[in-house]
Parts: structure tokens; C-alpha cells; sequence
């Protein structure tokens, strides 16, 4: 089989035929796969039926995987998912759906903002890869927006100001902006602020694009309101229509993207019924933005 790519969206999104993530890669699929990346940002593949340790595989293809550590408030004796494998179900470790109340569960509503996967580490993820285990009967689309297509029409004098801004990313802004106001003296020191750079150019095509998500609050020498404003003008502007994709879940769907290139927001849904969707995330290699420790 050859691997085949089919653009499904105006702007950008490929869906691909030809291959079987669940079988180790030739080093020409490997290569595919990473143009296919580089071109569309967002890469689907339907129809693979992978377990936990095959799509680990399959995600080193492309680089070391992430720690999820420092990415949630699942204490360690409540993980439902070994090693390597991040829980973006709302499930509990007894395999129910969590409780509504359930701090886990309110911490992980923030995925429904819009966001770039670990923006809020210093050196934030490559790319990230999703794998749809149990969908959901209503509801749970996951929506990817282009922040390369949204950065080419900013007018020039939006590009001329933003060019050098470097924002700060962390968990407590995204989570603050839904009530989420308590955190431990353990949780605050690790999910203090990093600073990431607001316009980033993609380090194989060399074509810029936004560096949004919900995890920035602030800007670099900025008063925090005029940031914020800032930051939302931006966001209303990279989230249009046009500029979006809606991927509407199937079992066994694994839907992959590049972190560097799009932001991306789960919508809502039944959370009587269980959804079981496991993530894997490919680290980044370098920082964006020099890291300032705080007083």
C-alpha cells in the first residue's frame, strides 16, 4: 500500500489512506507521515485500531513522548492510563464517568477552551495524537483552528506590533478564566507561568503563525488588561469559520496535529455516557521564548 493524503478542508486538514499505525513504519512512511504534517498541520487516520503500546510506537516515530506530569490535578493513585498515555476521557479510574462535582473532572473542562497542548511548559509539545476509543453518542467534536492561515491575514500593522510580543502561558490563566481559583502551594509551583512567544515560525517550512491559547494571560511589559484584550481580539480572529475544522468523532479514529501550527477545543457532550479518548504527545525540542524564573 502507498500512503495517500486527501485534503478535507479549504484551508488546511488531510485525511489519510495507506497505512497501518498499528505495524512499525518504514522509514518512507515515517517520512510521509512528517510532509503530510508539515503541509496540512492536521493529519486524520481513520479505521486504526490501536492499543496503548502501538500507538506509543507509533507517536516515537516523530520524537520522545511527553511526561504528562504538570499537566492536570490527577493525583497519581487516581490515573486511569500507564505512563506515557494522557486520560482525555471522563472517565474515573473504575472506568465511570466521573462525578460532576469531581475536581479532576472540572480541571479537565478546560480542554473545551481553545488551547495549544502544553504551551504552558517551557519547551512546549510538537505534536500531539489522538486515538477515539469509546465515542461519545452526542456531542464531542473536537474543533482545530489554523493559526498559520489566521496569521497571513492579520493586517501588516497587527504583524508589525505582535511580532516580537512574548506572552505567559500556564494552566492557572485558562482554569482561572472558568472559576478555578484553589490550588495547592505543590500545584502552584508547577503550574507557574513560561513564557512563549506570540508569533513562531515553523521550523521546516518557515511560514509564521499565531502562537494563541487559553493557558496566555498575560504579555511580556504589557498592563494585563490591554494583554487580555489583546489576546481575545486574536483569538476571536484565528477562531473563525473559515479558518476551522469540526472533526466529528468515530470509533477508532486517530486524528494527529502539530502544536507549533494549531490551537484546538473539545466541545460538549453527553458526560452521562463514557468517552474514552487517549492522547499521546510528542515533545518539542526547544524553548520559544527565554525563561525568566520569578522573584
Amino acid at each position: 500500500m502507498t500512503i495517500s493524503i486527501r485534503q478535507i478542508h479549504p484551508v488546511f486538514v488531510g485525511e489519510v489512506s495507506g497505512i497501518d499505525i498499528t505495524k512499525p513504519l518504514a522509514p518512507d512512511e515515517v517520512a510521509a507521515v512528517e510532509a503530510g504534517m508539515d503541509r496540512y498541520a492536521v493529519l486524520v487516520f481513520p479505521g486504526q485500531q490501536v492499543t496503548d503500546e502501538q500507538q506509543m510506537a507509533f507517536s516515537l516515530n516523530f520524537g520522545v513522548l511527553e511526561n504528562a506530569r504538570g499537566g492536570n490535578v490527577t493525583k497519581p493513585e487516581d490515573k486511569r492510563l500507564r505512563d506515557g498515555m494522557n486520560d482525555v476521557s471522563n472517565l474515573g479510574r473504575d472506568g465511570r464517568p466521573l462525578e460532576r462535582d469531581s475536581r479532576q473532572r472540572l480541571f479537565n473542562l478546560g480542554n473545551m477552551l481553545w488551547h495549544s497542548d502544553s504551551s504552558f511548559r517551557a519547551i512546549p509539545a510538537k505534536y500531539s495524537l489522538l486515538s477515539a476509543r469509546v465515542v461519545n453518542p452526542i456531542g464531542g467534536n473536537t474543533e482545530f483552528a489554523d493559526m498559520r492561515a489566521a496569521y497571513d491575514e492579520l493586517d501588516a500593522a497587527t504583524k508589525a506590533l505582535i511580532e516580537d510580543f512574548v506572552c505567559e502561558h500556564s494552566l492557572m490563566y485558562s482554569r482561572g478564566s472558568l472559576g478555578m481559583l484553589d490550588y495547592s502551594e505543590e500545584e502552584r509551583a508547577m503550574f507557574r507561568p513560561v513564557r512563549q512567544r506570540l508569533v513562531r515560525t515553523h521550523p521546516v517550512t518557515g511560514r509564521k503563525s499565531l502562537y494563541l491559547a487559553s493557558h496566555a494571560g498575560a504579555i511580556v511589559g504589557m498592563p494585563m488588561p490591554e494583554a487580555r484584550v489583546l489576546l481575545r481580539d486574536l483569538t476571536e480572529h484565528a477562531t473563525q469559520p473559515k479558518y476551522v475544522y469540526a472533526h466529528r468523532w468515530t470509533q477508532w479514529d486517530l486524528v494527529m496535529w502539530d502544536n507549533r501550527q494549531m490551537m484546538h477545543r473539545a466541545r460538549r457532550y453527553d458526560e452521562s455516557q463514557p468517552r474514552d479518548m487517549r492522547r499521546t504527545t510528542v515533545a518539542g525540542d526547544a524553548p520559544t521564548a527565554t525563561q525568566v524564573e520569578a522573584a
